[in-house]
């Protein structure tokens, strides 16, 4: 079993930065590929990015790459999602998310979710 909490969400203006926590705890947390997933209103929720416990392997989606940063600390079980140049569609609950398998954790198959943590971006 994982446990995830995130936080770090908040109101910010459009350009500027923000950085999103989720602490992970359990028996397979330090070593789960772990990413951040968002929803916004009236919309599914969409991948953001992942990256496996060793970041050899980090995907991002199109709309966010070069934008936002993913990056974990493993001596601490986190993983952080820095987000630059924030947009006002980038406005959703963020969630963090956790599964043995990389690839079903970018498929949206995920075993673990966080409760999520409201971005808002105003223009």
């Amino acid at each position: 079993q994982v446990q995830l909490v995130e936080s770090g969400g908040g109101l910010v203006q459009a350009g500027d930065s923000l950085r999103l926590s989720c602490v992970a705890s359990g028996r397979t947390a330090s070593t789960s590929p772990m990413g951040w997933f968002r929803q916004a209103p009236g919309k599914e929720r969409e991948f953001v990015a992942a990256m496996t416990f060793g970041g050899g392997i980090i995907r991002y989606a199109a709309s966010v790459e070069g934008r936002f940063r993913i990056f974990r600390n493993n001596i601490n079980n986190t993983v952080y999602l820095q987000m630059t140049s924030l947009k006002t569609e980038d406005t959703a609950v963020y969630y963090c998310a956790a599964d043995k398998s990389i690839w079903s954790l970018r498929d949206g198959n995920v075993e673990y979710w966080g409760q999520g943590t409201q971005v808002t971006v105003s223009s």
